[in-house]
């Protein structure tokens, strides 16, 4: 559940939420570096910024930014105030789409950089590949002045942008807290205190009634992987935990303590028969959320405007708050998915493509407006300052949404290490929950061979 983000669906668009299609795109981009045979890659002359680009001026010059649908225009609504500021940097945002931005950012690193755009959007399950793979393909921030800004952030996030403490990759724009929403109307007739849930067992046995009572299923999950994203409910539950797929020095953990426990909570829903079917994916889910068929949704800060959108009619009936616990006073807080601005290491103009990013990310009425504009959550903490975070949702009964989220986002969260190689991870670890779901596998067993995979894989070692 790491980065279905701020391409989130739009009223009146058709398309899949980012981390649907950005999960698609994690696995080529996998395969689209090993179809290369990329071992790293990067341009000559070094500045110190990255790649054979230069620093520039940072008041003038031309600069070009790659982004995708809702955030790209969103970026180029900023571009007035942005020039009563910088008359003399002349900005263009370039709509790619997702996720062919992801084939385009990697075959421009491929090239040392040929054709890169100077400032790149880029997803937090991408983003570690890059730096791995093509050394020197993204500028190091630092120099330019990111480190002033490194206690702006949600917790987590700068760990996750700069991992050895000294350069950086890039800024955090979006974060998403991992969310928990619920039909009260459905729970309160199952005779369920929702806020009193404290853990995920808790929770397993209210779904119970839940089901008894209503008919309703406790939550859905695509039960055969038709689609990549099958396992968010999983990875989240491992990051409820502060534990992942790898840990911080890129070791395998997907058969640790806690990716068993995780896996075992999701068989004891699934044998509970609290678990529907959402094989087909992302229409899977809006059919299944039209219809009723869950009580929760287990997901991250954005998709309450889609619940939102699709059943206006049922305002009023909706709640949220953080997820339960995996273990009792545990924490009930996780950054799931995160985007980021990086600036190419080719390009000629970063003084000024970082005056951009900064203007973008770092000042609060950047955020608050892109907030208004298309909801995406902001990782600047100050951005949460402005009213329209505190504001109650008739929708939502009356809650002030913003502030759920909020205090998620000021909770200890650890750094979460995606490494280059997520994709096989991912790949493993649905197949491993389909055994458990389909097959009532044994969760231990199945996560244990799937680490061992990975690790003959990608010569990784096992923690």
């Amino acid at each position: 559940m790491t980065d279905q983000t701020s391409d989130r669906q739009q009223p009146g668009s058709p398309r899949p939420g980012r981390r649907q299609v950005l999960l698609g795109g994690g696995a080529l981009a996998a395969t689209g570096f090993a179809g290369l045979g990329l071992t790293g890659c990067s341009g000559s002359g070094d500045t110190g910024a990255g790649g054979a680009g230069s620093a520039g001026d940072p008041k003038k010059g031309k600069i070009t930014v790659w982004s995708w649908q809702g955030p790209a225009v969103e970026l180029k609504a900023l571009l007035p105030e942005f020039n009563r500021k910088y008359p003399d940097i002349q900005v263009t945002v370039e709509d790619i789409g997702n996720p062919a931005i992801w084939d385009k950012i990697t075959a421009g690193l491929a090239a040392g950089g040929q054709g890169l755009a100077d400032v790149l959007h880029i997803g937090v399950d991408y983003l570690p590949g890059y730096v791995e793979k093509f050394p020197g393909g993204l500028a190091d921030l630092a120099p330019l002045g990111a480190t002033a800004h490194k206690d702006a952030f949600a917790n987590g996030l700068w760990a996750t942008v700069a991992p050895d403490g000294k350069r950086v990759n890039a800024l955090p724009w979006e974060a998403n807290s991992a969310g928990f929403y619920y039909r009260a109307d459905l729970f309160e007739k199952a005779g369920v205190d929702v806020e009193a849930l404290q853990t995920w067992d808790e929770t397993i046995e209210a779904g119970k009634k839940l089901k008894a009572k209503t008919g309703a299923h406790l939550l859905g999950i695509d039960k055969p992987a038709s689609q990549p994203d099958a396992a968010n409910f999983f990875q989240m539950l491992l990051q409820l935990q502060g534990a992942f797929y790898f840990d911080l020095d890129g070791n395998i953990t997907l058969d640790s303590p806690e990716a068993v426990r995780a896996m075992t909570i999701i068989k004891k829903m699934n044998d509970a028969g609290l678990v529907s079917d959402l094989a087909g994916g992302w229409n899977a889910l809006m059919s299944s959320l039209t219809k009723g068929t869950a009580a929760v949704l287990p997901w991250p800060t954005w998709f309450g405007g889609i619940i939102q959108e699709q059943v206006p009619e049922e305002a009023g009936k909706w709640k949220v708050r953080l997820p339960p616990a995996v273990r009792r006073g545990g924490p009930t807080a996780a950054t799931v998915n995160s985007t980021h601005l990086a600036i190419s290491g080719s390009s000629k103009q970063q003084a000024a493509a970082w005056s951009f990013v900064e203007f973008a990310l770092t000042r609060p009425a950047s955020q608050v407006g892109i907030y208004r504009g298309k909801g995406i959550a902001p990782a600047l903490l100050k951005a949460y300052d402005d009213a329209v975070f505190h504001e109650p949702s008739p929708f939502f009964s009356g809650q002030r949404k913003g502030e759920v989220f909020l205090a998620a986002l000021k909770a200890p969260s650890p750094a979460v290490n995606y490494t280059s190689d997520y994709a096989r991870a991912l790949k493993l670890v649905t197949d491993a929950q389909t055994k458990v779901l389909l097959k009532g596998a044994d969760p231990a067993k199945v996560l244990g061979d799937a680490a061992a995979e990975l690790a003959r894989q990608t010569g990784r070692k096992n923690a």
